[in-house]
């Protein structure tokens, strides 16, 4: 049986897919050690960390991450694999809720204006 989840973050999507195998975490066909710095791959292993342990070998998670950063492409995945370990069991819902990692954080980049040079920053105006 393979578990499906998406999450996003910023630009970032990422397609969680869980089955039941011995405990490999690929991204994009590649270790997750090796796509990622050591403060970035924590934030993906943050709930598992929080979910049982005994739970993290029982899975193989192929992940597939497309668009935004490397922060954004994490914290997409964090969610994504939060939602799956949802779908997995029930119980894990309330124990990754409370610790704030089923919540999409929705900010994004606001678009550049015409006759602006940044989203806000405006030209200098002058009166006379």
């Amino acid at each position: 049986m393979i578990i499906h989840s998406i999450g996003r973050r910023k630009r970032s999507l990422a397609r969680v897919y869980l089955k039941s195998g011995n405990g490999k975490i690929l991204i994009n066909s590649k270790n997750y050690i090796e796509y990622f710095s050591k403060n970035t791959y924590s934030k993906i292993l943050y709930p598992l960390k929080i979910i049982n342990q005994n739970q993290l070998n029982q899975f193989d998670i192929i992940i597939k991450v497309n668009g935004g950063g490397f922060n954004g492409q994490a914290e997409a995945i964090r969610l994504a694999i939060s939602r799956a370990f949802c779908k997995v069991d029930l119980k894990n819902r309330k124990i990754l809720k409370s610790n704030g990692l089923l919540t999409r954080d929705s900010r994004e980049v606001e678009r550049k204006k015409f006759g602006q040079k940044k989203a806000r920053k405006k030209y200098q105006f002058s009166k006379r």
